[in-house]
């Protein structure tokens, strides 16, 4: 489909302050397989799409080591749904965007809590009560 409007972007952008240019990006197409007749023999429109993480100039050092440890040296994406090569490839760079997003973000520490009275009194009542229960089953009473 010559006009079916997907267009790349410039730079694929991860996060507000890292963008990769699509000159970092390794693409590979090949035929989608699956039902479809000729088209989907003949039409390489199945993409893949990869980002070298170790030899990127985009990333510092944090964002490299973040994602070397949580998603290895190499992250791809692929995408074959639609019939249209364009449509593909903006649908493996949005997966590849969020992929890196997600290898990228930084867990927030869980602040200890005590529980409110309210919690609290709410687990003894729910204590009081599965004993009762328990205590009735074993004298022979309801089978609740």
């Amino acid at each position: 489909m010559a006009g079916d409007g997907a267009r790349l972007p410039a730079a694929l952008r991860i996060t507000s302050a890292l963008s990769v240019p699509l000159e970092e990006l390794q693409w590979r197409f090949t035929t989608s397989g699956g039902p479809g007749g000729q088209h989907a023999n003949r039409s390489s429109t199945r993409v893949e799409v990869r980002f070298d993480v170790v030899s990127s100039p985009s990333l510092g050092p944090r964002q490299r080591a973040r994602l070397l440890e949580r998603l290895g040296p190499e992250v791809r994406a692929s995408a074959g749904e639609s019939r249209s090569q364009a449509r593909n490839r903006v649908v493996a760079l949005e997966r590849l965007a969020e992929r890196l997003a997600e290898g990228l973000r930084v867990e927030r520490r869980r602040v200890a809590t005590r529980p409110t009275a309210a919690a609290d009194a709410r687990r003894l009542e729910e204590k009081r009560h599965r004993g009762a229960l328990k205590r009735r089953r074993s004298l022979g009473g309801d089978l609740d």
